[in-house]
């Protein structure tokens, strides 16, 4: 029946990819085969994600609940208003190093990715997912999510002034600026320092960086195809859901570029620039700082261009 459903699956949906794994057997010659696992990757998602390249994906996990046991592996990117774009998802056995291994080896020849694909993943420190990254794709930047850091931090230490501070850390671009807010971290408290720093920074901090579950939980505790059929007609509904919200803007970008662009222009109000006459800007902020710009390699010397 699954099979049957993985042919219907691929003949409505054309491009799509199905990976189906079974358990191995003794005897070659036996009829069936035990479920182990399936990856899906819908043809009109891989197609919209390699036309709106962002080279961002998001990886997670979650369980699978009621009778069948198991874990559902995601993968999704970003679309042009800045919102989850799904791209492929999975059910598997268990959340470990071999079947994020297997799943991102499923992901890779559907999105071009090779092993020296520059792209970076994201996700919540899982062990299996970092080592898996590690192997498949071992060129690949890792970056790892700041909420769930932030939700480990909280089981220790909690107050707003922890959040603020981290998020400060995060978000700053030079490392001058990260080492500053980390001293606000230490000044807070020592312990809290000291388990950040153990976390490398280069994972989770912009200064650092070289140059979805939760609607998903209606799923969790249904049959395999109803569960797979399930996240199918989420995924349909959530990308027209998207189209529709889009259609709606007005001008050239999208709601979240519009908003994000009059953020942007009523900063840039605040700066000063002078022309050399090149491709480069000398840039005065209103808080005394000073960047270079330059506009035909696109890069900024306080590094928020680049990332």
């Amino acid at each position: 029946m699954l099979r049957d459903y993985c042919e219907e699956l691929m003949l409505q949906n054309p491009g799509t990819t199905i990976t189906l794994d079974v358990e191995p057997v003794n005897n070659a010659d036996e009829p069936t085969r035990q479920f182990r696992r399936i990856y899906v990757c819908l043809g009109a998602l891989k197609h919209g994600f390699k036309a709106c390249l962002r080279d961002l994906v998001g990886l997670d996990g979650a369980f699978m609940k009621g009778p069948f046991p198991g874990q559902v592996l995601t993968a999704v990117g970003v679309d042009p208003n800045n919102g989850i774009y799904p791209i492929a998802y999975a059910i598997v056995e268990t959340e470990n190093r071999e079947s994020w291994t297997w799943f991102l080896r499923c992901l890779g020849p559907d999105l071009d990715l090779d092993e020296r694909c520059n792209f970076t993943f994201i996700s919540d420190r899982q062990k299996g997912i970092i080592q898996a990254v590690s192997n498949v794709f071992p060129s690949a930047e890792h970056r790892y999510c700041l909420k769930h850091i932030h939700d480990n931090m909280k089981l220790y230490w909690r107050g707003k002034a922890y959040k603020y501070i981290l998020w400060r850390c995060a978000v700053a671009t030079t490392v001058q600026q990260f080492e500053n807010h980390m001293q606000e971290m230490k000044n807070l408290n020592v312990d809290a320092f000291n388990w950040l720093s153990k976390i490398p920074p280069k994972h989770w901090a912009r200064s650092h960086f070289s140059v979805l579950n939760k609607d998903l939980v209606k799923a969790r505790d249904k049959p395999i195809i109803a569960c797979i059929d399930f996240i199918r007609e989420y995924f349909m509904k959530r990308i027209v859901t998207v189209q529709k919200v889009i259609e709606k803007s007005k001008g050239p970008l999208t709601p979240a570029a519009t908003e994000l662009m009059k953020v942007i222009m009523k900063e840039a109000h605040a700066c000063k620039t002078i022309w050399n006459g090149g491709d480069k800007y000398q840039v005065h902020g209103p808080w005394g700082e000073q960047v270079i710009v330059n506009t035909t390699t696109m890069t900024c010397t306080c590094r928020k261009w680049k990332n």
